[in-house]
């Protein structure tokens, strides 16, 4: 049972691995299209606004759509989870402004860790 569990989760990590290179590519594909699009702007002003994209998007609704990694594609759970981690951190962040809560680097964060440990709990 436990080397089960254990082969399921590298071959978890390793889907992950492949896919961050996807994202990459993406990631990439993101920066020649601000360069040709904002192409007077500085090079570090182009590469910390797509990360910032990157970081408040991308990167949590990829983590939370993991959990229908057998139902989606790559692809389809990229753009879903873009949409999904705008609402959420949306929704979420003026909520908790509300409450006089900053937290402009965290919703991010913990929309990552959720979505990571929804992933792990899942029964396989």
């Amino acid at each position: 049972m436990m080397l089960e569990l254990i082969a399921l989760r590298k071959e978890a990590f390793d889907l992950v691995k492949r896919e961050f290179r996807y994202i990459g590519i993406l990631f990439l594909l993101s920066m020649i299209i601000f360069k040709i699009a904002f192409f007077r702007e500085n090079f570090f002003v182009l590469l910390r606004s797509v990360l910032s994209l990157f970081w408040l998007f991308v990167l949590p609704g990829y983590f939370i759509m993991l959990y229908w990694r057998e139902n989606l594609e790559f692809i389809e759970r990229f753009i879903a989870g873009i949409v999904l981690s705008a609402a959420v951190i949306g929704i979420f962040s003026y909520y908790i402004g509300l409450l006089g809560l900053n937290i402009r680097y965290h919703a991010p964060l913990i929309l990552i860790f959720i979505g990571i440990i929804i992933n792990m709990l899942k029964k396989e």
